[in-house]
């Protein structure tokens, strides 16, 4: 019970309960599929600790002395009330019972509008509240036919859920889409695919946060058939975005599995009920058409509830005209497994035990009756990404690298990305994520970051370029900024006056990382490598100047050596005077 925050991020399950000492009022819960019985446990509980707060609060009430003011509800005249129902009673059922929602809409504004008018007519005195006591038999004849002949408007059980289609892929330019229509409520949900620099920073109180996964939700006025303006996100926009983001939370992938920043949107197409829920569906649809590898797959549902003279009923998928009329919305989402997200408001003074039983019992069942119509369109992800999404490769490096990626003023992690097209991010791990669409610039983008982070390896063959000729040899940079000494010994199996003979500056070669010694120098050599290639089979690749051939050609046969190398002076490691160090640009 009330559990600091660094409990609530690894707990399985985050619930928010608010009530009196007699029963629940409102849920909000954030979850990692744990079962009904679990949640209805943590409910009882948070209610224990309610009731010692109301408790207090009485406690708190008497000390100071003042009384609890009461809520007087409007009254209506009795007759008044029998002679609308009069004039209802074989009219209303007539418009009110449709499973379309704009034919049934039409019906009672046009019913309204007449008894307004007639009643208004014969009884003027009481014209002004003709239209509330029109509202009023309304909601009785809904309520009454649901508790007591486990009738809905649309024809519907009590358990039924509207008619469900499911598409997947419906946008082929994003880099996933789906679509979900239940009853006369569509959501078209949009997931796009970032880099790690796309994430949302979060500015607040605490240490600075990022978030990866978004959801964000549209609700134009076209939905529901108006014509008004539309502005920027309000609370409802703001709210159901949150839930429905929050139950697909806990089945994202980690980073680790996916270095992807995930952003969907989903735009409520047609609206009659539970458009949040619809975008639970929808969110779970696009994702897995995105590829994005989810541990599984969620779907929500919005149960409802009735009651009447001590009686009640709970029902499944509610639709818009039973969220008004009715005393419940309780949203459930959830993986086959268990719960992930909840959201409970009601317009009663409580709900007891048994009722929340019922109700996440018959969204269980609901839920799973859903999942199986989205996954007989799509079992599983996508095994292979959009064309139009980028493609993260993850490498490792060592943290003292990253400024020889980053340059001096950043100057060469925008050469690599200007020239390759992909979007590096660095993270001072020393983790680096390349995302490109463009495959061959990623791959360009890749073995550039390599050469520049890699280890010169003992032991191993490079291709290099020479950099420098000194009389006793070639200076050959092997990966960028690193270089060592071929020594003049070493260019080839015979011996030579001039490192020209071999090679020159600009020429392309074929080394042996030999060693490093003492003082951290490498010693190359072109005879070990190509001896090596030779022997393994493999072709050696050389690009040597023109200009070394030449002077090959043209020198003259070497004397004859007395006694090793006659007393000459080559040079040795520190030839010509000259202290070497490896070059590092």
């Amino acid at each position: 019970v009330n559990p600091p925050m660094s409990q609530i991020v690894d707990s399985e399950l985050d619930l928010v309960v608010a009530g009196t000492a007699d029963a629940i009022l409102m849920v909000e819960a954030g979850a990692k599929g744990v079962s009904e019985q679990v949640v209805l446990d943590a409910l009882a509980s948070a209610h224990e600790e309610i009731k010692r707060i109301c408790a207090a609060q009485l406690e708190l009430q008497q000390q100071i002395g003042l009384e609890k003011r009461e809520w007087i509800s409007a009254t209506y005249p009795e007759h008044m009330l029998e002679i609308v129902g009069e004039y209802l009673a074989l009219r209303l059922d007539q418009v009110l019972y449709s499973a379309d929602k704009q034919i049934r809409e039409n019906g009672l504004d046009e019913l309204r509008g007449r008894a307004i008018l007639e009643l208004g007519e014969r009884f003027p005195d009481y014209a002004d509240i003709i239209g509330k006591l029109f509202d009023k038999a309304l909601k009785d004849r809904v309520r009454q036919r649901v508790v007591e002949e486990g009738v809905r408007v649309d024809g519907r059980g009590l358990k039924d859920v509207r008619p469900i289609t499911v598409e997947v892929g419906v946008l082929p330019r994003t880099h996933g889409s789906g679509l979900f229509t239940r009853g006369q409520t569509q959501a078209l949900t949009i997931a796009t695919l970032g880099s790690m620099s796309d994430q949302q920073k979060l500015d607040g109180l605490t240490a600075e946060e990022f978030k990866r996964y978004m959801h964000h939700y549209n609700f134009p006025p076209y939905s529901v058939g108006e014509a008004r303006p539309q502005r920027g996100p309000g609370r409802r926009e703001i709210g159901h975005g949150a839930l429905a983001e929050r139950a697909l939370l806990a089945v994202v992938p980690p980073v680790e599995d996916f270095p992807y920043t995930i952003r969907l949107v989903s735009e409520i197409l047609s609206s009659n009920g539970s458009t949040s829920m619809a975008s639970v569906c929808g969110s779970t649809l696009a994702l897995m058409d995105a590829g994005v590898p989810i541990k599984s797959p969620v779907a929500g549902i919005a149960m409802g509830l009735i009651t009447r003279e001590g009686k009640f009923a709970v029902l499944t998928d509610i639709q818009g005209v039973e969220d008004m009329l009715g005393d419940m919305d309780f949203k459930v989402a959830g993986t086959k497994d268990g719960i992930t997200a909840l959201q409970m408001d009601i317009k009663i003074k409580g709900l007891t035990h048994e009722i929340m039983a019922q109700a996440l019992e018959q969204a269980r069942e609901a839920r799973l009756f859903v999942l199986d119509k989205m996954l007989a369109v799509l079992p599983r992800p996508r095994t292979e990404m959009s064309d139009y999404a980028p493609r993260i490769t993850t490498i490792l490096i060592n943290p003292d690298k990253i400024r020889d990626i980053i340059g001096p003023g950043g100057k060469m992690i925008r050469k690599i990305t200007e020239e390759t097209g992909a979007q590096i991010d660095v993270e001072d791990d020393g983790r680096v994520f390349i995302a490109a669409v463009d495959q061959e610039g990623g791959r360009k983008a890749i073995d550039w970051i390599k050469s520049l982070t890699d280890e010169v390896e003992v032991g191993r063959i490079y291709k290099g370029k020479v950099v420098r000729i000194m009389p006793f040899g070639a200076f050959v940079e092997v990966l960028p900024g690193q270089d060592g000494l071929v020594h003049i010994s070493k260019l080839t199996d015979h011996r030579v006056e001039r490192v020209e003979e071999v090679c020159n500056v600009g020429d392309e070669i074929v080394v042996k990382a030999v060693e490093v010694d003492g003082q951290g120098r490498l010693n190359l050599s072109r005879q070990a490598a190509i001896e090596e290639l030779t022997a393994k089979g493999e072709r050696i690749e050389e690009k040597i100047s023109q200009e070394a051939m030449a002077v090959a050609l043209a020198s003259p046969p070497p004397a004859p050596r007395e006694g090793g190398f006659g007393g000459r002076d080559r040079g040795g490691r520190n030839g010509g005077g000259r202290d070497r160090r490896p070059r590092r640009d």
